[in-house]
C-alpha cells in the first residue's frame, strides 16, 4: 500500500512539473525560436520569454498570453520613467476581422487611452503577433533605452468592440499586473516599484476604514445603547462610548486621507459611489464629534432634540459605513476569505445586539413593573423606555 501511494505521488508530482514546464520553459514557438530566459508572470496567465544581447543592449522578446478569445486584445509594456499604466510603452496585439492578429505600438499618456497606434520612446524592431491554440504571442526586438536593463513593466488583456480596444476590467488580477523585469538577471514579476506601493496603500486604506467605520463605530453605538441600562455602568458607559467613537473617527480620518491620496495618484480611475459615501461619512462623523461640544445639559428643554439628532445621525453613519466597507471590498477584490471574515464580524455584532436588546427590554419591563407596584411610574431615573439619564449624566453620548 505504501509503495502504491509513493508511485501515485511521483506521478502527480511528475505531471505537475511537466505542466509547469510546458507553461514556460518547454513551450515550442511556431518559428522554432529558442529563448534563454522565460518567466511565468504571477497573474493573468501570461509568460515572458527573451534573449538579451549585451553587445548592442537589445532584447529579443516574446510575450505570450494564454486563453485569449478572438474578441480580446492583449498588451505588454515597459514603463521607462514610472510605473503602472500611465507612461507605459506598450506592444499591443488586437484581432482583425479575418481572424489574424495585428501588432502595433502604443504610448499610453493617460488613463483614458484607447490604445491608439503611436510611436514609443524607444525602438522596436520586427514587431508581429500570432494566435496559436488560444494563445496570443507578441514578438519584437527592443532597443533598450538609456543603457538600462531593469524596468517596471505592465501587462493587460481587454475586450475589443467594433474593431477598437475597450477598457480592461478592474479586478484584482488586472490591478496586480504591474511589476519589475530585469533582462540580465532574468527576474520578472508583479508587485514591484510604484505599483506595489500603490497596492500597499490600497490595502492600508481598506483596513483602516473597515476597522474604524465598519467595526469600531457599531461597537461604540452598542456600548451606548446597552450598557446604560445597568446602574453599575454609570457613568462609565458614557466615557467608554466616547473613547470608542473618537478612536473610530481618528482611525477613519486616517483611512479617508489615504483614500484622497489614492485618488490623486490614480487619475482617471473613479469609484464614484464609494467616494461619495466616504465624503458623507467624513462629514457626518465630523458633525458627531462637534455635537459632543454642543451637547445641552440633561435637563435642558432642547436636550430631547439633540438626542434625536445624535442618534439618527449615528445610525446613519453606521449603515453607510457597513455599506461602504462592502463597496471597498468589491473594489479591492481580495481573497473571498476577507469579505467572509468581515461578514462574520458584522453577523456576530448583530447577534450580540439582538441578545442584548432582548435582555435590555426584559430589564426595562421588569423595572417598570416594580415601579408600578411601588407607585413610582414616571419617576424612574431611566424613564419609560429604560434609556433616560441617571445621576445627571447624559441620555445619549
Amino acid at each position: 500500500m505504501g509503495k502504491l501511494l509513493n508511485l501515485v505521488s511521483l506521478i502527480l508530482i511528475s505531471n505537475l512539473i511537466t505542466s509547469f514546464a510546458q507553461d514556460c520553459t518547454s513551450y515550442t514557438f511556431t518559428n522554432n525560436a529558442i529563448y534563454a530566459t522565460c518567466v511565468s508572470l504571477p497573474v493573468q496567465n501570461s509568460h515572458l520569454h527573451w534573449n538579451y544581447h549585451p553587445t548592442n543592449r537589445t532584447v529579443d522578446l516574446a510575450y505570450r498570453h494564454t486563453g485569449v478569445s478572438t474578441s480580446q486584445w492583449v498588451a505588454w509594456a515597459l514603463n521607462v520613467d514610472g510605473a503602472g499604466m500611465v507612461g507605459a510603452q506598450a506592444l499591443v496585439a488586437s484581432p482583425n476581422s479575418n481572424g489574424t492578429v495585428q501588432a502595433y505600438t502604443s504610448s499610453v499618456a493617460d488613463y483614458g487611452t484607447s490604445l491608439q497606434q503611436s510611436a514609443l520612446s524607444f525602438d522596436v524592431l520586427g514587431l508581429r503577433a500570432e494566435r496559436v491554440n488560444g494563445d496570443v504571442v507578441v514578438y519584437g526586438t527592443l532597443v533598450l533605452p538609456g543603457g538600462r536593463t531593469s524596468f517596471n513593466h505592465v501587462w493587460q488583456m481587454g475586450p475589443v468592440s467594433n474593431g477598437a480596444p475597450g477598457a480592461h476590467n478592474m479586478g484584482s488580477e488586472n490591478r496586480n499586473s504591474v511589476g519589475t523585469v530585469d533582462f540580465v538577471t532574468g527576474q520578472a514579476g508583479a508587485g514591484g516599484g510604484v505599483g506595489g506601493s500603490l497596492l500597499h496603500r490600497r490595502n492600508t486604506h481598506g483596513v483602516l476604514n473597515a476597522v474604524s467605520w465598519g467595526v469600531l463605530m457599531p461597537m461604540g453605538a452598542m456600548i451606548a445603547r446597552y450598557l446604560k441600562v445597568f446602574k453599575v455602568a454609570h457613568p462609565a458607559w458614557f466615557y467608554i462610548h466616547v473613547v470608542c467613537q473618537v478612536t473610530a473617527y481618528g482611525v477613519g480620518v486616517a483611512g479617508w486621507a489615504t483614500g484622497l491620496k489614492l485618488g490623486s495618484d490614480s487619475v482617471g480611475i473613479k469609484y464614484t459611489t464609494h467616494r461619495n459615501i466616504g465624503i458623507a461619512l467624513f462629514t457626518l462623523g465630523t458633525l458627531q464629534v462637534f455635537a459632543l461640544l454642543l451637547r445641552p445639559k440633561p435637563d435642558h428643554k432642547y436636550r430631547i432634540y439633540w438626542n434625536m439628532y445624535h442618534i439618527s445621525v449615528g445610525y446613519t453613519v453606521i449603515s453607510l459605513s457597513i455599506a461602504n466597507v462592502y463597496k471597498g471590498l468589491d473594489i479591492l477584490d481580495p481573497e473571498k476569505k476577507w469579505k467572509h471574515a468581515y461578514t462574520g464580524v458584522i453577523i456576530t455584532l448583530g447577534v450580540i445586539a439582538a441578545i442584548l436588546e432582548a435582555f435590555t427590554w426584559f430589564i426595562v419591563l421588569k423595572r417598570k413593573k416594580v415601579e408600578k407596584e411601588q407607585g413610582l411610574v414616571g419617576t424612574s431615573a431611566y424613564g419609560s423606555n429604560g434609556y433616560g439619564h441617571h445621576n445627571g449624566h447624559s441620555q445619549a453620548a
